[in-house]
């Protein structure tokens, strides 16, 4: 194995449960077999990499009792995966304070034999490494009524960065923010009235318009605004709502914590394959984590957006059915739950990957 000359970027260190404090970026950089979890420069771990069929981490250096010894055993896996895509699970020597912790939380089970291994669908299912913001995971179930709509009251909405991710093959950080209306306004009003992005939103118009849709998006308690950022940059729109309360529920067998999506590219050259696999299913990967009561995502392209069906086909997306809303005549398309952790769709697939149309979609309209 060679040396990696970028480490790679752990952001989504929560705050808890291993400190009550900002969240924090841990890097870890390759040498060899060797692995060297580090925070802010300061070394916290070092680790052994035995590859093979089922790769093995060994925890050569650490303070077991360290508040960031699990975040940073999961960094390391993450390192892992990163390296090696192709990886089902991890076999893992740690001490048992580290050990002990992971097996309550249902991070790391016990094989037969009584070796501690982490399964690739386990450790991606953890919001810590990547769910930066605060979530409704533990919100009471309680039902509300919204215009004759029985629904789960949901959490109050999140503020700032809920979602950070370093991704590989462009060696940048996707993340999420809630969309603010102050520092926000004049990008979504230029990517508003881009003839790209209005041909499918319909939504083009002056900047006081574009302020009321937007502070619309962020008093209503279904729906969280988001801005898509490339190391800092904004690219992206995304919506991102709760299906029960939206006007896609009565299409459909809706569930309580069901999810839905709507997204514009404001960047022209954020583009192509390379972009939409690390976009889309980090969108998907945010909404799964946010709350594991939600089993499926749902979006509604128009139905003659042929390409991007058959894109969101190819990222694991089922097309239910055909339906029309006043507006338009769209396509029912479906992400499980099961299926993104289980097929690890946020790794590009080698011929998946390619087969993605470079040309990527501008939005799916509301």
């Amino acid at each position: 194995m060679q040396s990696n000359a970028a480490p790679l970027m752990t952001h989504a260190i929560a705050s808890q449960p291993w400190l009550s404090a900002t969240s924090l970026t841990l890097q870890s950089r390759w040498d060899g077999c060797a692995l060297q979890l580090s925070l802010d420069g300061t070394p916290l771990q070092a680790w052994q990499f035995t590859p093979g069929t089922q790769p093995r981490l060994a925890l050569a250096d650490t303070d077991p009792v360290h508040p960031l010894a699990r975040a940073a055993t999961f960094a390391a896996c993450e390192a892992v995966l990163a390296r090696t895509p192709a990886t089902q699970a991890i076999a893992l020597d740690l001490p048992d304070a580290i050990a002990n912790a992971m097996l309550r939380e249902g991070s790391a089970t016990r094989a037969a034999g009584g070796e501690l291994v982490t399964r690739v669908e386990q450790l991606w299912q953890l919001p810590a490494l990547w769910h930066t913001g605060t979530s409704g995971r533990d919100y009471p179930l309680q039902y509300a009524m919204t215009q004759g709509r029985r629904h789960p009251l949901r959490a109050p909405k999140p503020s700032g960065q809920v979602y950070a991710r370093h991704i590989p093959w462009l060696g940048q950080v996707f993340s999420m923010r809630v969309a603010d209306l102050d520092a926000d306004l004049a990008c979504f009003h230029g990517w508003m009235n881009d003839p790209r992005v209005a041909a499918f939103w319909e939504e083009e118009g002056d900047l006081e318009k574009h302020r009321d849709y937007l502070s619309a998006q962020l008093a209503d308690p279904h729906t969280i605004p988001l801005i898509g950022c490339l190391d800092g940059k904004p690219f992206a729109y995304f919506e991102v709502y709760w299906a029960k309360e939206n006007r896609i529920g009565p299409y459909y067998d809706v569930d309580d914590f069901d999810r839905g999506w709507h997204v514009l590219i404001g960047d022209g050259e954020i583009r192509g394959k390379a972009y939409i696999s690390a976009w889309l299913p980090s969108l998907m990967h945010y909404m799964f984590l946010d709350d594991p009561r939600t089993q499926r995502i749902v979006g509604e392209p128009r139905i003659d957006h042929v390409q991007q069906i058959r894109n969101l086909d190819r990222s694991g997306f089922a097309k239910v059915k055909a339906f029309d809303f006043p507006h338009k005549r769209a396509m029912l398309v479906m992400l499980l739950r099961e299926r993104f952790f289980g097929e690890r769709l946020w790794v590009p697939q080698d011929d998946g990957q390619a087969q993605l149309s470079g040309a990527e979609p501008t939005a799916l309209a509301a």
